[in-house]
């Protein structure tokens, strides 16, 4: 794969986890319900979890996602050790919320569980991207 394949690659991913991350902030932000198929999206987004230092996790999420989109951008060593950087820290961060959604909360939100498919796939991209330059 190359350097502009990988970069295109880590900007729709992230992308599609900005999008997730933007939606679950404005719901948060509104109070509103998120539509939800497996039931438990309310649960998760108004626990103590769903906010870190009074911060809502998901806008933690959307600027996380951003600053990926950012460094798929740039061609440069500095960007692809950010972005791996950021995608490592964000997937052992998602890895922890899903340990709570499955052991505390007693309760899965289908839209965290596809940022943390959209993660799963980000970081071996990212660390390839690294690992080249």
């Amino acid at each position: 794969m190359t350097e502009r394949l990988l970069r295109a690659a880590i900007a729709v991913l992230a992308l599609a986890g900005a999008a997730v991350a933007a939606y679950l902030t404005a719901t948060k932000l509104s109070g509103a319900a998120p539509v939800c198929a497996t039931g438990g999206c309310e649960t998760v987004q108004s626990s103590r979890y769903s906010e870190l230092a009074g911060v809502p996790v998901a806008l933690l999420g959307l600027l996380g996602y951003l600053l990926l989109l950012g460094t798929a951008a740039v061609r440069d060593d500095l960007a692809a050790a950010l972005g791996g950087a950021v995608a490592l820290g964000a997937a052992a961060y998602a890895g922890y919320l899903l340990y709570v959604q499955a052991s505390v909360i007693d309760a899965y939100c289908q839209w965290c569980l596809t940022s943390d498919l959209l993660l799963a796939l980000l970081v071996p991209l990212t660390l390839v991207r690294l690992l080249r330059n």
